[in-house]
């Protein structure tokens, strides 16, 4: 944790706001316990293991990587550690099918790990079930609990985020995970500080922001506390998208090419008055036009998945996904309404390479899978989630894809809308984790060395003194 001194930081905002944000500020004390190298499993690299020891002596923290960089075996070396230092249980929860997955990197990392359906499953040691299931147990009996896939805590209030905050309110040990916490909004950030008894969203709003109509959901941060909220999230997360950002090398993490190919299906000489369709615009008029291009999408789509071996196939509809699997009846379809078994099956067969065409939705199959067996995924329309689009690409670019990953993004000339959304808030991701980490790779290096950074912006403290002709 930073040692924050008065004399390390000059202040460019008035004295009594300095005052109120020293009252505020919660210091972060660590509440875990600290460990030698040669306690964790041999099978991390060196920066994993520098991350899993500062996680495991902060106690409670957030784990911010991108997608690929190993997650998995930094939560089981994790989780394997707390078990052996205290004897206790813990709890792993992740999305559909991820449990399955999960296991079996333990296994070939030498950590067991034990797949959980009913409370009469759970054994001392690490526990995993999917997070549809918590609702079957006890969670009192587990000394720590880690989420992955960690951005299910996005929405404030939904049933789900409340849900996980109160279960574990008093769990000792806490680990949340997610390459998109706040794939929206920093405000999204309050929702992980207060599930690791941080701070709490309202503490942290009136801290760092400010209620501002005009600026996407109402909150904005404050310019002169942009530094203090990047190193207050320092004090209890790691973001990094590369080992590098942290001084190691990194070069192994360079994936190979994506190419995202958009194909725009014009509209029919019927279905438009004008020489160029106009974009949808309304909810009505967008549902509407992704409806009447069905027919042009799904012979497109069965063209494509002619020249490969294996596919992803996203839609976002359950009578988009009914068509696809008429067109493409070898294809393995899933939806929502499945059961949790069937669902499992499907995505555990694609990674095994026993489906060769997978339909569903992002919001399905989009998070936490390891799919670098496959190259090509398509696009049946696009939603206004981008975070959901680039979960969908990273289940097969992400590290260990050896190929070339073709995306094809079948829309029709009215949705462009819906594209030029998407590339909007790619554009804003993008811009808000570049700021975030080039601001917080310093200050992330420190924390993990136990170090005082200070900020070296030019905000001078000497007090502005009129010229003595103007005070007469």
């Amino acid at each position: 944790m930073y040692n924050y001194n008065k004399s390390d930081y000059s202040s460019d905002y008035s004295s009594d706001y300095s005052s109120f944000l020293k009252e505020k500020e919660e210091k972060r004390v660590d509440s875990g316990f600290e460990v030698k190298d040669e306690e964790l499993n041999k099978n991390l690299f060196d920066w994993q293991r520098e991350i899993v020891k500062w996680c495991l002596k902060k106690g409670k923290c957030a784990l911010f990587e991108d997608t690929g960089m190993g997650k998995t075996i930094q939560q089981l070396a994790w989780a394997d550690a707390i078990v052996k230092h205290t004897n206790g249980k813990v709890l792993i929860l992740t999305p559909l099918a991820v449990s399955k997955q999960t296991a079996k990197e333990g296994d070939k990392f030498g950590i067991k790990v034990n797949i959980i359906e009913n409370e009469e499953d759970i054994k001392e040691g690490i526990n995993i079930t999917n997070y549809e299931k918590l609702h079957k147990f006890d969670v009192s009996q587990f000394i720590g609990i880690c989420l992955d896939e960690s951005s299910i805590l996005k929405s404030y209030s939904g049933k789900t985020t409340m849900e996980l905050i109160d279960l574990f309110r008093y769990t000792p040990y806490k680990l949340s995970c997610s390459a998109t916490p706040s794939p929206n909004d920093y405000t999204e950030l309050g929702n992980q500080a207060e599930f690791l008894n941080v701070m709490t969203m309202n503490e942290m709003l009136a801290m760092y922001f400010i209620n501002d109509a005009s600026h996407g959901n109402g909150w904005r941060l404050k310019g002169h506390s942009e530094f203090e909220f990047y190193k207050w999230i320092t004090e209890w997360a790691i973001l990094i998208n590369n080992p590098s950002n942290l001084g190691y090398d990194g070069s192994m993490y360079n994936l190979p090419k994506l190419n995202i190919n958009k194909i725009i299906l014009k509209s029919k000489e019927w279905e438009t008055d004008t020489l160029f369709a106009i974009p949808a615009e309304t909810l009505g008029e967008r549902r509407e036009a992704r409806k009447s291009s069905i027919p042009e999408k799904i012979e497109t789509i069965k063209e494509l998945v002619k020249n490969m071996d294996n596919c992803l196939i996203w839609c976002d509809f359950n009578y988009e996904s009914e068509e696809l699997k008429k067109a493409i009846p070898e294809g393995y379809e899933i939806k929502g309404s499945d059961t949790p078994e069937y669902k499992e099956k499907g995505m555990t067969g694609f990674s095994e390479g026993k489906v060769k065409i997978l339909i569903s939705k992002p919001s399905i199959c989009g998070f936490g899978m390891n799919w670098q067996n496959c190259n090509n995924m398509i696009f049946c329309g696009l939603s206004d989630s981008y975070e959901q689009f680039y979960q969908a690409i990273r289940r097969c670019w992400r590290f260990g894809q050896t190929k070339e990953v073709n995306v094809y993004v079948i829309i029709s000339d009215k949705e462009t809308n819906m594209l030029e959304n998407i590339k909007r808030k790619e554009t804003q991701h993008q811009k808000m984790s570049k700021n975030m980490i080039d601001i917080m790779s310093a200050m992330t290096i420190a924390e993990l060395n136990n170090k005082v950074v200070k900020d070296k912006r030019y905000l001078p403290n000497i007090e502005m003194q009129l010229p003595s002709f103007i005070r007469r």
